[in-house]
């Protein structure tokens, strides 16, 4: 028999075969869903097709549709209403109910809905009451729906729709008439590429001027994806030109317009967005001023300070070197300061001496870092309230313009109360935190930056503190000898001395770190299991879930998207009463470890007490955040995510782009983390990812246990490579010229 229908959802798919079971949801069956059995090669959910099969009974699942074969069908308009109507975009309505609707009323259905939502009440399974809360919500929802039936037609999915006519409302048709370009400068998600597409259906011409500003705008939105801030502008007219298949001629005659709209920023050859160019502006402006007001160093004054730091330390029992004595004498004389150090100099120490100085001075301080885990690090280290920059900075959503725009309740009309304000980790920090941080930094207030600046720079765009350091206008110490050598064992001190070029032993047996070599990824795969099952549970007596695996690539076999695969099969199987849900080529299972991968200022969240009362609630998750799935709704299609500090979130299906696995995380998205145990799958890669900085930022996130499998040359190679890839920023130059202006 042949049957047309959705896939509603797979409830089974074989990795390492074609073979999947998927819940089939067809108008021409009397059921109005089955499971269908077979290959699936190819398929996703939501995809509309022909199944060509025949009907049996298993004896323990019972009926189904053992598949042959099947094809994808084109989506005409009546199948994008079917398709609107089973997305979940109405609450109470799913599949199967979008069926016997759309059964019954055919042609007339959105006539019904509009008009005489009482009607729907004649459908089994919807009452009087559901139907007029249905009516209610397509009367909300009656512009989202035409624009998710109009856009189907250029296949853009109903997630993407959503966002779409979030940020543009009606405006939307003419923005595709007339400048789909500007989707890709807009909305997240939709590249040049796609934006082409839509402009090439709508007739709009290969050098139509908004087509080349689109593109310069891609492709200074790309230059920052890749970290930098700005752009050489013979390379960004020659990269544009190929991407458009233009002259370089005509791309040139359009930076002139977009200077004028304020879009780019030229200087020195150098193209910058212009947001991106405010931002490095404002912060050397503010940083200026901040410095100004603490110019003048009294050296009596000095002198008593000194005294002063040496009597809290014989107080609080607190040993310190000269040169961590001198930074937090130097912390209180200057309005901006940085203190930079490897894991073991003492930098913990020496922020806990400047902390109860100022507290014993009457000062009120503030503590903070970038990501949940470093701020909980730090509030565990120093006995004092840490606060992520986002959460100190009351974020409160995104501006509704652009959800990748963050509202900060803490900003210039209403500042921080705070006399000092100290910020760790600050080598994760992008230019756009920074600015916003600085904006919430009172007239008066001391600024004190903390890191470690042999690490990678931040994943945003920019780089703060190595652009601070190279400008040298900024007191600054650095902590070199290690105090925690003992305690760390080899940890610290192999990773001193890959920081500074130097080989360690690479030792088959040591204490906390290990190298293991081999010489294939299948050998390291399955070595990679057994000691995340057994051997370091085993001997470090630390869980599997608090072991993590860092590797330096997203694709290939040692890449986080296999590695995830494998790992989320070995460590979280499927089972009966384990529910899951699939986004594409991910199942996301309870119990699975996750991660955010991309800022949403929206998310809303909740910390549950005794009882599951909420006691605590805002809005914000941030790329990186980490957690484990707690629960996960069919019914509703959406699962919950508590966090590692607690936050609740729930995540509707259209939000799982949002996620991904996380038994396996770039050593990139690790920064500002420690986990008790670390393992490094490291065979071979670019030359330009492999190199000194990547293998001393995944060393330094373990704390108790390092496993290295992998190659020794490969080992050697990123020890003796200082090829960490410049970035390119116009943070240094702005510095420069703001403090060499007398004005």
């Amino acid at each position: 028999m042949k049957i047309k229908g959705y896939v509603d959802s797979f409830s089974y798919r074989n990795p390492d075969s074609s073979f999947g079971i998927f819940t089939f949801v067809s108008e021409e069956l009397e059921e109005g869903e089955l499971k269908c059995v077979g290959s699936v090669y190819g398929l996703d959910e939501g995809d509309y097709l022909e199944v060509d099969g025949i009907k049996v009974v298993h004896p323990t699942y019972g009926p189904q549709i053992k598949m042959s074969s099947f094809r994808i069908l084109p989506p005409d308009e009546s199948r994008s209403a079917l398709k609107y109507l089973s997305s979940g975009a109405i609450k109470g309505i799913g599949p199967v109910l979008a069926l016997r609707i759309f059964h019954k009323f055919k042609d007339d259905t959105f006539r019904i809905l509009d008009e005489e939502p009482e009607m729907l009440a004649q459908i089994s399974g919807i009452s009087e009451r559901m139907a007029r809360n249905i009516g209610v919500q397509v009367a909300e929802k009656r512009d989202l729906r035409e624009a998710m039936i109009y856009l189907a037609q250029f296949g853009i999915s109903n997630s993407m729709a959503a966002k779409i006519y979030k940020r543009y409302k009606t405006d939307l048709y003419r923005i595709f008439r007339e400048n789909p370009y500007k989707l890709a400068e807009d909305i997240r998600g939709i590249g040049f590429k796609t934006a082409d597409e839509i402009a090439d259906k709508a007739g709009i011409a290969k050098n139509a001027p908004g087509r080349i500003r689109g593109g310069i705008i891609y492709c200074l939105g790309q230059n920052e994806l890749n970290g930098n801030t700005c752009m050489d502008k013979s390379e960004l007219r020659t990269t544009c030109a190929e991407l458009m298949n233009l002259s370089e001629e005509e791309v040139e005659n359009c930076f002139i317009p977009l200077i004028m709209e304020q879009k780019i920023v030229i200087r020195s050859d150098m193209v910058f967005l212009a947001a991106t160019y405010r931002a490095e502006l404002y912060a050397a402006s503010k940083l200026k001023g901040l410095q100004e007001i603490f110019e003048h160093t009294d050296v009596r004054s000095r002198s008593k300070v000194s005294k002063k730091v040496e009597d809290l330390c014989e107080k609080e029992n607190l040993s310190m070197d000269e040169v961590q004595k001198d930074a937090v004498v130097a912390a209180t004389e200057t309005g901006v300061f940085i203190l930079t150090g490897g894991p073991g100099t003492g930098k913990t120490t020496t922020i806990k001496a400047m902390i109860r100085y100022f507290d014993e001075q009457g000062k009120e301080v503030f503590l903070c870092a970038p990501t949940g885990r470093a701020a909980k690090r730090m509030e565990e280290a120093t006995g004092y309230e840490a606060k992520t920059i986002h959460r100190l900075l009351e974020v409160s959503g995104s501006d509704g313009e652009d959800e990748e725009v963050a509202v900060f309740g803490r900003c210039e009309n209403n500042p921080l109360e705070a006399d000092v304000i100290i910020v760790d980790e600050v080598s994760m920090v992008d230019v756009f935190l920074f600015k916003a941080l600085l904006a919430a930094v009172p007239e008066g207030c001391r600024l004190i930056l903390s890191g470690d600046a042999a690490q990678l720079p931040s994943v945003g765009p920019g780089n703060v503190l190595k652009d601070l350091l190279r400008t040298g206008l900024f007191t600054h110490v650095t902590l070199e000898k290690i105090y925690r050598q003992a305690q760390g064992g080899d940890i610290v001190a192999n990773a001193d001395l890959i920081r500074r070029g130097i080989s360690p032993e690479w030792q088959t047996d040591g204490e906390d770190f290990f190298f293991v070599p081999r010489e294939r990824a299948e050998t390291v795969c399955r070595d990679l299991v057994l000691l995340m099952k057994e051997r370091i549970p085993a001997k470090f007596k630390i869980p599997t879930r608090q072991i993590q695996v860092l590797t330096p690539m997203k694709a290939g076999n040692l890449g986080v998207q296999a590695l995830n695969a494998l790992l989320q099969q070995e460590l979280n199987p499927p089972a009966p009463g384990k529910n899951e849900m699939k986004r594409g080529d991910v199942t996301f299972r309870l119990g699975d470890k996750v991660m955010q991968i991309k800022n949403n200022y929206d998310a809303k969240w909740n910390i549950c007490g005794i009882n599951e009362i909420s006691i605590a609630d805002g809005e914000g998750i941030f790329n990186g955040d980490t957690g484990i799935i707690t629960s996960v709704s069919l019914f509703d299609k959406s699962l919950v995510v508590r966090f590692d500090d607690d936050r609740e979130v729930e995540y509707e299906k259209d939000m799982l782009d949002e996620l991904e696995l996380a038994y396996a995380v770039t050593i990139h998205k690790s920064q500002g983390s420690e986990y008790p145990a670390v393992i490094l799958p490291l065979l071979d890669g670019p030359r330009m990812l492999f190199n000194r900085n990547l293998l001393y930022t995944a060393v330094t996130r373990g704390t108790k246990c390092v496993m290295v499998l992998g190659l020794l040359d490969t080992l050697e190679k990123m020890v003796h490579t200082d090829g960490e890839q410049r970035r390119l920023t116009g943070f240094g130059e702005r510095l420069k010229e703001v403090f060499a202006d007398g004005g």
